[in-house]
């Protein structure tokens, strides 16, 4: 059953990032796979991701004393990304983030704003954001 719940979640995700905003958007199934498979890599080896990014930041003395964690980022507006975000902060408020939701929007006509928020679902249609908790690193790829 939890099983279910991931593929559904991979490709509601993939689904997002693909642009997809009903019949008269362009469905690519491609992009829809590749966005679950790199959300289920992610959940797989988020664990290893985590630990690689805090040798990064430990080896330039900047590690966080707080807790870390990584989740599967979910894009939302220009972009066709999927990846993984390294969320910081209190370890019961990190503990219920789920997701990063990543907003991609062209702003002032040129200039491309990036907005990263710790979620604390992978659910589209009940988002909300986990007060107290930043996002500190975000690995992407492009699909």
């Amino acid at each position: 059953m939890k099983g279910r719940k991931y593929i559904a979640a991979a490709l509601v995700c993939g689904t997002l990032m693909t642009g997809f905003t009903g019949v008269a958007s362009a469905f690519d199934l491609g992009s829809v796979l590749k966005g679950g498979v790199i959300s289920a890599v992610v959940n797989a080896s988020a664990g290893a991701i985590n630990n690689a990014i805090n040798a990064v930041t430990a080896k330039y003395g900047v590690s966080s004393t707080d807790a870390t964690k990584v989740v599967p980022i979910i894009t939302v507006g220009d972009g066709g990304r999927a990846g993984a975000a390294q969320v910081s902060g209190p370890k019961e408020k990190v503990d219920q983030c789920k997701a990063a939701l990543l907003i991609e929007q062209t702003i002032l006509g040129s200039a491309k704003a990036k907005v990263l928020i710790p979620i604390d679902s992978l659910s589209v249609s009940n988002i909300n954001r986990v007060q107290g908790v930043g996002v500190c690193a975000s690995i992407d790829v492009s699909i």
